[in-house]
């Protein structure tokens, strides 16, 4: 891994290099943010982590990698009286602040942080380990992996695992989400463009497939490519060059691409909205990841490793799940997935009251997927429902609209805590309370506190 240091660091720049070498990571230097945004559009280095000064406007720099879709963990660094520019950057985006002069048992943790396997493959079911066993021993090869399953099934996890299995595992592994880059745009994004290429382009930038030369591209929800981008993604991969937006030569590259898609290849080229032998090119190695419905060994280990992950996030006690708890889990369809999982521990966390986590505090969104669900209606006196049955005939509109209403009771009117309760931008919370509030419904007032 290599590391960027932005800025002088009080001079400090000595110490925190040594002890990142020291920690086996490579360091290179930028004395300003331009230099620094040079350096990671190249795309040439290992760049994982940034430390940036804390007198530097870190708000820009982040806003820039933000822009140009470069992924990159960045800590602030200052000495340790600037409390009030600590803070600054970390609302600008800044994962830590390390105090200086730097302390080697923190910078080596936040290294470690970084070159960690923060997409750690955590399974318990013998359909999971199967996959990883037909995933481990193509790894290796230098064919092209179309990897399938629906959305949330944790997909690019996979395709990491590929590549740290492979012979690519010590170069770059270079992630694009097709589905969220506008097409406008994919085509600079995959293969770059010269300076003056076209207005906005006012330094050369290399595309994901030279940034990955050597390594692994992943190219996300390929489903969701133009036609068009399609025909020179296929040329990229039978000539093994590409041409950048205004260049006046092909580039070499030696790049290995996995794909993914949550929607049928096949009927893709049968609707001729994917071309076939670019279908063909990448289905070389073909491993669907089943649903998370269809690994069900898989859901208590996945609710520990969350439950720890958040609790530590949350700086809130670390507590087991309840025998019922775990049972509400196994009795879930979760149709969003590892991902709806991953939101309703989160959710756990922060709900939680004693010693273990409830299945109170186990929130499902969708009523719907819970296995055998009792239809039945045992009435109460007074002809009311009973708490089980309460959702039963309700649509899922009305399920959800309880479901926030009452979070905001537990929250106790505080919108900011519900809403990341709920997993939802607090935007979107205060746009369905006003809608609720206009239909007539009761919503509990906001928080004075």
């Amino acid at each position: 891994m290599e590391l960027l240091i932005v800025g002088t660091l009080d001079g400090q720049i000595g110490a925190a290099s040594k002890i990142a070498i020291s920690q086996g990571g490579k360091v290179s230097l930028a004395d300003k943010i331009e230099t620094a945004l040079e350096i990671l559009r190249s795309g040439t280095r290992n760049i994982e982590l940034v430390m940036i000064d804390v007198k530097l406007d870190i708000h820009k720099f982040i806003r820039s990698l933000e822009s140009e879709r470069i992924n990159v963990l960045v800590v602030a660094c200052g000495v340790a009286n600037d409390t009030s520019l600590a803070v600054k950057a970390i609302k600008a985006g800044a994962k830590e602040y390390i105090p200086l002069p730097p302390d080697p048992e923190l910078i080596g943790a936040v290294l470690a942080a970084a070159t960690r396997e923060n997409h750690a493959l955590i399974y318990g079911d013998k359909r999971t380990e199967a996959v990883l066993k037909m995933a481990k021993q193509i790894a290796p090869s230098e064919a092209n992996v179309l990897l399938t399953g629906e959305s949330g099934t944790g997909k690019e996890v996979f395709s990491r695992f590929i590549h740290d299995n492979s012979k690519r595992a010590n170069k770059k592994f270079v992630a694009v989400n097709c589905a969220a880059i506008p097409e406008t745009l994919l085509e600079s994004e995959l293969f770059g463009y010269e300076k003056g290429a076209f207005t906005g382009a006012v330094s050369r930038r290399i595309g994901k497939f030279e940034e990955a030369t050597d390594g692994t591209l992943l190219l996300d929800e390929i489903s969701e490519m133009d036609i068009r981008i399609q025909a020179k993604l296929l040329r990229a991969i039978q000539e093994k060059e590409i041409d950048r937006i205004g260049g006046k030569s092909p580039i070499k590259i030696n790049t290995r691409i996995i794909a993914t898609s949550n929607r049928n290849l096949d009927d893709a080229v049968k609707n001729g909205t994917f071309r076939q032998d670019l279908y063909f090119r990448l289905n070389v190695v073909n491993i669907n990841i089943p649903a998370l419905k269809d690994r069900p060994g898989d859901i208590p280990v996945l609710a520990k490793h969350f439950v720890k992950k958040y609790s530590e996030l949350n700086d809130v006690p670390l507590r087991d799940i309840s025998k019922e708890a775990e049972e509400k889990l196994l009795n879930y369809l979760w149709p969003g997935n590892v991902r709806e999982l991953e939101n309703t521990m989160h959710r756990a966390v922060l709900l939680a009251a004693g010693d273990e986590i409830g299945e109170e505090a186990v929130v499902l969104t969708d009523p719907n997927a819970v296995i055998n669900f009792d239809v039945s209606l045992p009435a109460m006196s007074g002809g009311e429902k009973t708490e089980e049955a309460s959702l039963y005939g309700k649509t899922v509109a009305g399920a959800e609209r309880e479901l926030i209403i009452d979070t905001l009771k537990h929250t106790f009117g505080n919108r900011t805590q519900a809403a990341n309760i709920l997993g939802i931008s607090i935007r979107t919370l205060r746009n369905k309370l006003k809608q609720y509030e206009e239909a007539g419904y009761q919503v509990p007032p906001v928080s004075m506190g």
